[in-house]
């Protein structure tokens, strides 16, 4: 029973890595296309992603659904059992094969951070660029207003009994 726990655990985490490989390509498509300021398919990518990002999800849950199992079998707390606790309770190549999974999981999720900041720093700076570009047709587009401030006020030494004009 504990056996097919563990390969229940090692399947849905490898099932896992595959989903960030998968996450990771298009996150740098989406770079691609962001510098490449094709919005065609940077709403593919992004439909694409939102998909892997629900499948990774529920494979997350089935996740701890079956670390809990495999703690349970080793007498383990069950409550958010950690890999890296299940590895070292487990011992031996099995322990090892925890281990490694947890490693590239780990470097996977570096990785599209990294993208995911480097993207977002694309994205606002093509939202910037196309906000001044609306800013200026918007600016010739309109045109002179009706009403300018043409004058100014000029304040001076008050001094009285000068008149302008005799007239009323």
């Amino acid at each position: 029973m504990r056996q097919q726990s563990y390969e229940k655990l090692v399947g849905n985490l490898e099932d896992i890595t595959k989903q960030y490989r998968l996450l990771l390509e298009c996150v740098r498509k989406e770079k691609e296309y962001l510098i490449q300021t094709n919005i065609e398919k940077l709403n593919e990518v992004n439909v694409q992603k939102e998909q892997l990002l629900g499948h990774t999800r529920s494979l997350d849950t089935l996740r701890v659904t079956y670390a809990s199992d495999l703690a349970q079998h080793l007498g383990m707390n069950t409550n958010e059992p950690r890999l890296l606790e299940l590895a070292q309770q487990m011992g031996g190549a099995e322990g090892d094969r925890l281990r490694s999974i947890h490693s590239a999981l780990e470097l996977l999720t570096k990785r599209l951070i990294e993208f995911n900041r480097e993207n977002a720093t694309y994205a606002e700076s093509a939202l910037k660029t196309v906000n001044s570009a609306m800013d200026n047709i918007k600016d010739s587009v309109t045109g002179q207003k009706t009403y300018q401030k043409k004058g100014t006020y000029r304040q001076g030494n008050d001094s009285a009994g000068h008149f302008v004009s005799k007239e009323a």
